[in-house]
């Protein structure tokens, strides 16, 4: 693999807020890896305790809301449209229209 594409397939921090009109505390991608335009892509969220959701949403066993795990999927939905097209977003939505049979595997904790 040449370094040109070792990096190529990754989306760090700096463009994610390039690509994405999202601004904490409802930015739910930190990074992406394994971008291939117009496929995939793997969205990452570093997920802490400080999050503004995990005080309400089970203090003594804290989850992050299945709403905002499936909003994360879309942000990144986003990135891989906005960098597949080399859209730039300013002034532009990217919508995710809808989704079904979702089904969560595990819950997202502090720490995942």
């Amino acid at each position: 693999m040449s370094e040109v594409s070792a990096t190529a397939d990754r989306i760090d921090y700096a463009e994610v807020m390039r690509r994405l009109p999202h601004r904490y505390p409802f930015l739910l991608v930190d990074r992406a890896e394994d971008f291939v335009p117009g496929q995939s892509i793997t969205g990452i969220k570093n997920v802490t305790h400080n999050e503004p959701f995990f005080p309400g949403h089970f203090p003594i066993d804290p989850v992050m809301p299945g709403v905002l795990i499936v909003e994360s999927m879309a942000q990144t939905g986003a990135l891989l449209m906005s960098k597949s097209l080399d859209v730039a977003v300013e002034g532009k939505v990217i919508m995710f229209m809808s989704i079904d049979g979702v089904r969560f595997r595990k819950p997202v904790r502090p720490g995942d």
